[in-house]
């Protein structure tokens, strides 16, 4: 068995193809990531990789729709995305494949 820290891994992500992280792989990405409220990134798509949000708590808005807890937003490749916390909340995010260097902001 290995013990592994959320605070240890960069941003929330500890699956993927990054150090630190609990699985190294180009298979996907996983993380946790957990925002503040009035947190905004600017918007952006993925060319290869699909990316799903799973809203755990809190509020967010993507692309002009608010969503809350249980909310899951599928986004396919080549999808753009804007992102804005309207509360604390966390997320878990996973993207398929695994891809490093997969995000272009418009």
């Amino acid at each position: 068995m290995k013990i592994f820290n959320l605070n240890d891994m960069v941003n929330g992500w500890f699956i993927g193809p990054f150090e630190p992280s609990v699985i190294n792989t180009n298979v996907c990405e996983v993380a946790v990531k957990n925002y503040k409220n009035g947190h905004i990134e600017k918007s952006h798509f993925h060319k290869i990789a699909a990316e799903i949000t799973v809203v755990i708590s809190g509020t967010i808005k993507m692309n002009g729709t608010i969503y809350t807890e249980g909310s899951i937003i599928f986004m396919e490749p080549g999808e753009e995305t804007d992102f804005e916390a309207l509360s604390d909340s966390i997320n878990v995010v996973f993207k398929i494949p695994g891809e490093k260097n997969d995000k272009f902001y418009v």
